[in-house]
């Protein structure tokens, strides 16, 4: 049997996604790795530390705004890496 043809719209359709799920993955990745710094930050402590969470609270919106994750997961890993900021400067 031969290949079905595909239409012009769903040839445009497989573009726009793979468009958009390459620009999303690197938001998506950008953030992860500035939560990941920042709380390597936070276990080591020092100066870096809050630059590192100011970097990932940015990074975070920056990716919620352009729907690589959700708004409500934006916040709560801001308010979760806050949180661990609060305690680790509590305890220091």
């Amino acid at each position: 049997m031969a290949a079905k043809k595909r239409k012009r719209s769903a040839l445009k359709r497989i573009r726009q996604t793979q468009r958009r799920t390459a620009i999303k993955t690197v938001g998506r990745s950008a953030a992860r790795t500035a939560v990941r710094t920042a709380r390597e930050a936070l276990a080591k402590g020092g100066d870096d530390a809050s630059a590192a969470i100011a970097a990932a609270a940015s990074a975070l919106d920056r990716a919620a705004k352009q729907g690589a994750i959700h708004r409500n997961s934006a916040r709560r890993r801001r308010g979760r890496i806050a949180k661990a900021a609060a305690k680790a400067k509590k305890t220091a």
